[in-house]
């Protein structure tokens, strides 16, 4: 294993299963993989329909953090479904997913979001919150999301609705190390 400090147990790099460079191998990153093999061979996904790693920053009230994106599903150059991956419960990270998949794009929503622990999933209309469908095996195939493509609604939110989701992501992915308390890991930086 690597010593570098952190809260995450790191055991080296591995291959990223999209884009074949390397990235740091931890639990939390191995269901990142785990979800993107899972869209590629059980959903038939192409890989080239799969864009990973995106980023969102915000800065409110000194503030400033970069907001992270597992995966967004690309069909018929749309923004289909953005899925983002969080250890735990599922209803805990629905509030911050919705939020990303609508201001992902300024001129679009992304109209389908995806919360998962890489064992279980939740499938929600990015628009209304509503949860659609549970489970890892009732999340869309690549037909069905061309299937769906018509039907799905991608018109972006009122640019009065931008910030508040915006605030959202920026309150619910704020790291606090230790909660300001002292760090028990030598040399790690203090949230």
């Amino acid at each position: 294993m690597v010593d570098l400090p952190s809260h995450h147990l790191i055991y080296g790099t591995l291959r990223d299963y999209i884009t074949d460079e390397p990235v740091v191998d931890t639990d939390d990153e191995r269901y990142r993989q785990k979800l993107a093999r899972f869209f590629v061979e059980e959903k038939g996904f192409a890989r080239k329909d799969l864009e990973v790693r995106l980023k969102i920053e915000t800065l409110f009230a000194g503030n400033f953090v970069v907001s992270k994106v597992d995966l967004v599903i690309n069909l018929r150059g749309r923004r289909l479904m953005l899925v983002r991956y969080g250890p735990g419960s599922l209803v805990t990270r629905q509030r911050p997913a919705l939020a990303a998949a609508r201001v992902l794009d300024r001129d679009a929503l992304v109209p389908l979001t995806v919360v998962s622990n890489g064992e279980d999933a939740h499938l929600l209309d990015s628009r209304s919150g509503k949860l659609i469908g549970e489970g890892l095996e009732n999340l869309p195939t690549k037909g069905e999301g061309l299937s769906l493509l018509a039907e799905l609604d991608f018109t972006p939110l009122p640019e009065a609705r931008r910030e508040p989701e915006l605030r959202i992501l920026n309150a619910f992915d704020r790291e606090v190390c230790c909660a300001g308390a002292p760090c028990a890991l030598p040399d790690a930086r203090e949230g």
